[in-house]
């Protein structure tokens, strides 16, 4: 499995709520200039086609000043609003917004825009878009951390990358 790739368009699919939670378990968070930034430059530098970022919101406002950062630096947000789950298991409330569909049709709608894709996401659900994308000559490099990826993503992608492994590139200061 090689992580260096000579393609040049590059397009950036951030599951922001997954990748929250990502952040929160390792103890650290990663700057979204930083993350554009390294994955531009890395391997001999790339040219950005798109980069997107996915939320769950509480409300319209929430994470306004964050998400107009986003769109300033030039992500595309999308955003749905938080639905309240009921967990049998843990006989608890929870909130999720499931964007995983909006990711998946993004990635298609774009797919001849770009040679590789960077996919910021744990989530087992990509994994037959990911072979999918694989089958177009698309490289695929998903960002994730240990405990947090699914072993179906892992198997279906060109590369994985941990987060912890490029920290020093992505932290925010």
């Amino acid at each position: 499995m090689s992580c260096k790739h000579g393609l040049k368009r590059l397009s950036i699919f951030v599951d922001g709520n997954n990748m929250f939670y990502a952040q929160q378990k390792n103890g650290w968070f990663f700057d979204p200039k930083r993350v554009l930034e390294y994955f531009l430059t890395k391997d001999g530098g790339a040219t950005l086609v798109n980069a997107f970022w996915y939320t769950g919101l509480k409300d319209p406002q929430d994470q306004r000043g964050f998400r107009d950062a986003l769109i300033s630096l030039g992500y595309t947000v999308r955003t749905k609003i938080l639905k309240e789950y009921y967990d049998d298991n843990s006989g608890r409330y929870s909130q999720k917004a499931n964007l995983d569909i909006e990711i998946a049709i993004d990635m298609f709608n774009t797919v001849d825009q770009y040679d590789e894709v960077v996919l910021f996401s744990g989530d087992g659900d990509f994994e037959r878009a990911i072979e999918l994308l694989r089958s177009k000559s698309t490289h695929i490099t998903v960002v994730s951390t240990e405990g947090m990826i699914a072993r179906e993503l892992r198997n279906a992608t060109d590369c994985y990358i941990d987060l912890n492994k490029v920290r020093k590139y992505i932290e925010k200061d």
